[in-house]
């Protein structure tokens, strides 16, 4: 028991607590850009059914509407962060909607759900290997006609525009960026499957390119992102967005025969990729 009477002995000197740090493995959340990017890459993840605790995939027109109205915040904040840079004669390049698509892709690529070999192989048992790219090439090639199929039925059309951002449909843009996550994660897999694991930003680079990663984790052409790296990946994504606006003049409506044309570009850049892995493997054998 205790007398009530109070300590008499010298305090102890106890240190502060330390502080609890997050763990590294997930970057973190704390602008419009990386909240975008993890919209995208959830998106990415529901749609191929890798997320972790989903049971249904929730439908393209879903993940669509989820990536919207984050890449539009983050269109926004990208803006005005490139309007307020004071830096003399800047690159008005580095400011249009392929350049701000690339960031965010960049952004969304370390976030992306991409299994390792033997998680493909539990994924789809009694297959061999040929046989598991075969299918992972089909799931993704459906998605993403899906994608540009439901991005026609979106019924309400946004636009977001700058005089150093060319106007186009936000739907379009949000389109643009997640077919393309589709396709980093797809790539990103056949990597891994051929046992050629790389970084993240190398696959991305990879998609880039159109070129499989070689055995250094380099791209054939560039190296992951570097300056290069990045205005490849700007200018491909202002082609892959260019592409789409053809059909989505004046609301989209045309939309669904993009579909179409995603499923073969997106079966077309995996088969291209797929011969360079395989072609790598018998040259190292």
């Amino acid at each position: 028991m205790t007398d009530g009477n109070p300590r008499t002995g010298a305090a102890r000197d106890v240190p502060p607590p330390r502080p609890v740090r997050a763990p590294a493995t997930e970057p973190e959340e704390t602008t419009p850009l990386s909240r975008a990017a993890r919209a995208v890459a959830d998106a990415v993840g529901g749609l191929l059914g890798t997320s972790p605790g989903t049971d249904d995939a929730p439908s393209a027109a879903s993940g669509l509407k989820d990536v919207l109205g984050a890449v539009a915040g983050a269109a926004t904040a990208w803006r005005e962060r490139r309007e307020a840079d004071p830096t003399p004669g800047a690159d008005t390049g580095g400011r249009t909607p392929g350049a701000f698509l690339g960031d965010l892709l960049s952004a969304a690529a370390p976030r992306l759900p991409i299994r390792d070999r033997d998680r493909l192989r539990a994924a789809y048992p009694g297959l061999d290997d040929a046989e598991i790219a075969e299918a992972l090439i089909a799931r993704s090639a459906r998605l993403t006609a899906a994608v540009g199929a439901a991005t026609g039925g979106m019924a309400a059309v946004q636009w977001f525009a700058a005089p150093s951002l060319l106007a186009l449909p936000l739907e379009l843009g949000a389109e643009t960026v997640l077919v393309a996550a589709v396709e980093v994660a797809l790539l990103g897999e056949l990597h891994e499957l051929e046992g050629r694991p790389a970084p993240a930003s190398a696959y991305l680079a990879s998609w880039s390119e159109q070129r499989a990663v070689d055995g250094s984790g380099r791209p054939a052409m560039i190296t992951a992102l570097t300056a290069a790296g990045l205005r490849s990946l700007s200018r491909r994504m202002g082609r892959r967005l260019a592409r789409g606006l053809p059909v989505a003049a004046p609301f989209l409506l045309g939309a669904a025969v993009a579909g179409r044309g995603n499923r073969r570009a997106t079966e077309n850049l995996a088969r291209r990729v797929l011969t360079d892995l395989r072609t790598g493997r018998e040259g190292r054998g």
